[in-house]
């Protein structure tokens, strides 16, 4: 994966009541996010079928770069968060596309 894009899918489960506070702690690392080098876009989700789920669906140039943003301050501050936000840890997947549209 050293030199191909990588897909990240990234699961939030909020506690009971703490759906609007995760939701926003989530979306206050999206324009940052996207203005970071590397990458391509940055899309939060949340279920129809459960308020209290979210996936954040990403896609990076590299893993380094992605690796790079895993380091920055409002990202540590998310994962510092959700502890209290979370009812479960963050479930973080890397995938690779084998298929273009």
């Amino acid at each position: 994966m050293a030199d191909k894009k990588v897909t990240v899918l990234a699961k939030f489960k909020a506690k009971a009541g703490k759906e609007d506070a995760l939701q926003k702690a989530i979306e206050a690392c999206v324009a940052p996010t996207r203005a970071e080098a590397g990458c391509i876009n940055y899309d939060l989700h949340q279920s129809s079928a459960d308020k209290g789920l979210f996936i954040l669906y990403e896609n990076w140039v590299s893993i380094k770069l992605l690796e790079e943003h895993l380091e920055m301050p409002y990202l540590v501050k998310l994962k510092a968060e959700a502890g209290d936000l979370c009812a479960e840890p963050i479930d973080i997947t890397l995938w690779e596309m084998i298929t273009n549209p």
